[in-house]
């Protein structure tokens, strides 16, 4: 096969300024120098006028380069900021929502040249690069289209089918290539209708994640929630008609065969009372105060519908060539180009993230509830196989106190700075970690995060934990109210200004006490108690399962995170996948030591 090209997006803003270093076309028109695009009614306005989409094409692929400035890297991070980027390709401009989204085109290998130096420092191992080549493109490649197989002349090239997760688990494999092109049209071009349901069910406002225009078996509904096996359909006029009306039944005859619910809406219910349809659609959903489950959520590359993967952590980290990319990094591509890590015959989704605590997490705790052979759980380690069952609390609550062996048990700062960037080592601690609030900071945090008003924290209580001890489900206790949230990133997005480091970790609970009032002060507290009770002090005071009311005289509790790992921990751990290339292990020891079962195959040359 053909070396694939990637549609990335880079940027998100209202107006973009950006510079066409090397000369570019567009519609037949050269162009250079700098540029500036911005949104304006659902259009793109360049030069004076409006486009629905702009593409900027270089005159000479191998040299073109252009460059945007104000991009804002590590969006929602500790470390967020805006950086002036460079990149070589096509650039195309689109409109989402009501902004513009810039979008770079470029071939596979150049955009993981990028990747590779954005996401590893310049002073890894070869072999560490090597093993971080694969991942990365077996990763991206798995979701760029469902087969890629060797054609005409490429006797060398392995059969292996790339087969995104939306298409195996609900499509007709025989349907689905004539459906997908059908599915992008529906896409781009959404009725009044469905724009309505779409802005009230997107981005998990129902408490679950909708998809629009999704392929099942052989037909493409209009929006499906596949964790609860709704999906919702608006249909037009021409849905009256008598065939039309049979060919209806018939289609949802099938769907439910497949164990989907299917509710069905007119255009002018929809337009009519929107607010009713949502309530339905709600109600469908068991959303609602006794369920308690309202944010169980995760984030996925699947979000992104009109270009194929961002370029920060959401996906991988993706820089253009703002930064050089060094001569260790061009041969670690250059020696695995084309390779992939397979299992039974498809690409391995590769997940990745910087530290694993010591133990590897599955893919079904933090996504959807699939479950992947290779990313199954496992110690990080080779002198030892040893490892407690995480899932129960008491043995996850020794595993996160204490400090297990492991290969990303490190604290050797030439191995860390291997995959550590500079922004990265802002942030000193990772394999255990603590981290402490006030309740009222604690309760101000989760109220900003979530949008939810739980009044004053009482508590968080674990519910559910995954193969390494990270929180899959945690209870927050509030004096107004209490919810179960998750995932995995659900609950570190709720619980920082930024990203907790993970979910994996333990809560205590201690009460810090003002100095001890005065007698007036008690009696006052005495007189003014609701039923007359005794002086309390701070000493009368409990802090616990029936009550949970700590704060008296000015004392407060301090809630204290104490954790384990940075990121999910599913598949490989930079920190572990450095220390083995230190050790002298090879690249594919080292993916298969983190991928179990899979194997390396090679696509294209």
């Amino acid at each position: 096969m053909i070396e694939p090209k990637v549609n990335v997006g880079i940027l998100f803003e209202p107006r973009i300024d950006f510079i066409l270093l090397t000369p570019y076309v567009i519609d037949g028109k050269e162009v250079s120098g700098e540029q500036m695009v911005s949104y304006s009614g659902d259009y793109i306005l360049w030069q004076g006028r409006l486009y629905e989409e702009l593409l900027f094409e270089p005159t000479d692929e191998s040299q073109g380069q252009f460059g945007i400035l104000d991009v804002t890297i590590g969006i929602n991070f500790h470390w967020e900021r805006k950086e002036n980027q460079r990149f070589q390709g096509a650039f195309k401009v689109i409109v989402e929502g009501n902004k513009l989204t810039g979008i770079n085109i470029i071939s596979v290998e150049d955009y993981l040249t990028s990747v590779i130096s954005s996401e590893m420092s310049a002073t890894a191992s070869l072999e560490l690069l090597k093993a971080h080549a694969v991942i990365s493109r077996s990763w991206l490649l798995a979701s760029l289209t469902p087969t890629l197989s060797k054609g005409e002349g490429e006797e060398n090239a392995t059969d292996i089918p790339i087969t995104p997760k939306q298409y195996y688990h609900t499509a007709n494999c025989t349907s689905y290539d004539c459906l997908k092109e059908k599915q992008k049209e529906l896409k781009n071009n959404p009725t009044e209708a469905e724009r309505i349901v779409w802005n009230l069910i997107r981005d998990n406002q129902s408490g679950e994640k909708f998809r629009r225009q999704h392929i099942i078996a052989d037909y493409i509904v209009d929006f499906i929630c596949l964790s609860k096996k709704l999906i919702i359909e608006i249909d037009g006029e021409y849905h009256n008609n008598i065939e039309q009306i049979k060919k209806d039944n018939e289609r949802t005859s099938k769907l439910n065969l497949l164990g989907f619910k299917v509710l069905r809406f007119t255009n002018n219910e929809v337009i009519a009372n929107p607010e009713s349809i949502i309530r339905t659609i709600s109600n469908s959903l068991s959303f609602g105060e006794g369920r308690g489950e309202a944010f169980i959520k995760w984030y996925e590359r699947s979000d992104h519908t009109r270009f194929d993967v961002c370029a920060d952590d959401h996906c991988q980290r993706y820089q253009g060539i703002t930064r050089a990319s060094t001569e260790i990094v061009k041969q670690a591509i250059n020696a695995t180009r084309g390779q992939i890590l397979s299992y039974d015959k498809k690409i391995c989704d590769a997940r990745f993230s910087k530290c694993c605590g010591g133990a590897f997490e599955e893919f079904q705790n933090c996504w959807e509830d699939i479950k992947y052979p290779y990313l199954a759980k496992q110690r990080d380690s080779k002198s030892t196989s040893e490892l407690p069952d995480l899932t129960i609390e008491s043995e996850a609550e020794k595993w996160i106190r204490t400090s297990p062996e492991a290969f990303c048990n490190t604290t050797d700062k030439v191995i860390l700075s291997q995959v550590l960037n500079n922004y990265d080592q802002e942030t000193v601690n990772f394999y255990r970690w603590k981290v402490e609030y006030s309740q009222k900071e604690l309760s101000e945090l989760i109220h900003h995060r979530s949008g939810i008003d739980f009044g004053d924290i009482l508590d968080l209580i674990p519910i559910e934990r995954g193969t390494s001890g990270r929180l899959v489900k945690l209870k927050i206790v509030g004096t107004k109210r209490t919810l179960i949230i998750g995932k995995e990133l659900e609950i570190r997005r709720t619980l920082s200004t930024s990203h907790l480091y993970s979910s994996a970790f333990v809560v205590d609970k201690s009460y810090t006490a003002s100095p001890q009032p005065s007698p007036k002060e008690r009696e006052q507290a005495a007189l003014s108690s609701d039923n007359n009770a005794e002086a309390v002090t701070p000493t009368s005071l409990s802090f616990g399962e029936g009550r949970g009311e700590a704060v008296s005289f000015g004392g407060e509790t301090v809630f204290t995170l104490t954790g384990a790992g940075w990121g999910h921990g599913v598949g490989l751990c930079q920190i572990g996948a450095a220390v083995m290339g230190e050790k002298g292990y090879p690249y594919n020891e080292i993916l298969l030591h983190y991928y179990i079962g899979a194997s390396i195959e090679k696509l294209y040359e």
